[in-house]
């Protein structure tokens, strides 16, 4: 039997973990640091490609993805290195995407050609809004002047741009998100992430929220409208949603990410990298040390990987289902059920249809654009037992 990732495919994630401030909405494991030695950093991560690569030969790498923190930070040469080792350990994919996040911030032209000559073809970008009092509300250390020059600058250096905007955010209104989200449609990038602002538990907005400083933040109906408003939009730009929060253009979607949401298997190395990797017909999470200088201190004596986990059938297909449904492409049905040697509960199927939560489609369930409004209900009707 096919082993299941393949259906997914090969990545791999690479995590620089420096960014030049913290934002007060980000939970990602980022960190700011004046000193970086970035020669020690690159041994670090060729090492870990040496050992991540004994373990999963013979794979076809279809994409690389440098998150983080800041990657733009990164020096173009330590990109470079990194991709052409990975290039070395695996077969790349005729049409291997390699994907690296950028803040507007930290983009110079010189940096970008650098990047895209060391083998990236694909930028993201962490615009986040094109406002600048909202820029500095959420912490941005960049202007929407800067900002529209970084797509320019990637424009030209890059055949695929993607770039973020966060909307519901405090005192914003429907028409301004209209305003905005207009704007960028017309800045003619293939693929745009539009996140709702969401309250994470241990970063600055989540204490100024506890705290009851955090206002005026849009309620439910709002909210409801906004991401009502942005399929609307998007669409009729002809980037219609794939993903909840994420937009292209045909052909356009992002291949990495797509390994995720597909059930696929990737490598993933840097501080507090998560990977799925599997071997011998078992799959594994793969956890790694999410202080900088822990991981780094692992790598250097061989292993810089903290936690593994083996899934069982059932957790495979429980993340799949959550994974999956999150598509306009839905979740494959006797995929799920050949790894969870179990039916998929007929009874929240039928209901689920009936509320018009969910369609079947040819073998697969797919979220309509009313169930995706609660998808967190509609995954967990699916996983009640």
């Amino acid at each position: 039997m096919t082993a299941d990732w393949r259906h997914g495919g090969f990545g791999l994630y690479v995590h620089w973990p420096f960014c030049q401030a913290k934002c007060p909405y980000c939970d990602f494991n980022s960190h700011v640091s004046r000193q970086i030695d970035h020669a020690v950093w690159l041994t670090a991560y060729l090492s870990e490609l040496d050992r991540v690569a004994a373990e999963t030969p013979g794979r076809v790498l279809k994409s690389i993805f440098f998150g983080g923190g800041t990657p733009s930070l990164m020096h173009p040469d330590t990109v470079a290195e990194i991709i052409a080792a990975a290039c070395r350990h695996w077969t790349p994919a005729n049409d291997i995407e390699i994907t690296l996040e950028a803040n507007p911030g930290s983009v110079e032209a010189g940096r970008f050609r650098g990047f895209r000559d060391g083998g990236v073809n694909r930028v993201s970008l962490g615009i986040q809004a094109l406002n600048d009092t909202d820029l500095r509300r959420l912490g941005r250390i960049h202007t929407v002047a800067e900002a529209r020059a970084a797509f320019d600058v990637a424009r030209t250096c890059f055949e695929r741009v993607s770039f973020d905007l966060i909307y519901a955010r405090q005192d914003q209104t429907l028409a301004q998100w209209r305003d905005e989200l207009t704007t960028a449609l017309t800045l003619a990038a293939d693929h745009l992430s539009l996140y709702q602002l969401t309250i994470e538990t241990g970063t600055a907005f989540g204490d100024r929220f506890s705290a009851g400083k955090l206002r005026g933040l849009p309620g439910e109906d709002l909210s409801a409208d906004m991401y009502e408003l942005t399929q609307e939009l998007c669409g009729a730009q002809g980037l219609p949603r794939y993903e909840v929060s994420n937009h292209a253009a045909p052909g356009a979607q992002s291949r990495h990410n797509l390994i995720y949401w597909q059930g696929g298997d990737y490598a993933g190395i840097g501080p507090g990298a998560h990977g799925r990797l599997s071997r011998n017909g078992q799959r594994f999470a793969t956890e790694c040390p999410r202080l900088p200088q822990d991981w780094l201190t692992a790598a250097a004596e061989g292993c810089a990987e903290s936690l593994r986990t083996r899934l069982s059938g059932l957790e495979q297909a429980e993340e799949y289902l959550m994974m999956g449904l999150r598509l306009t492409s839905g979740v494959d049905v006797v995929r799920y059920e050949n790894l969870a040697q179990r039916p998929l509960d007929p009874n929240a199927r039928r209901t689920l249809a009936e509320l018009g939560m969910i369609r079947n489609e040819e073998g697969k369930i797919i979220v309509t654009d009313q169930g995706v409004m609660v998808l967190n209900a509609v995954i967990s009707k699916f996983l009640a037992d």
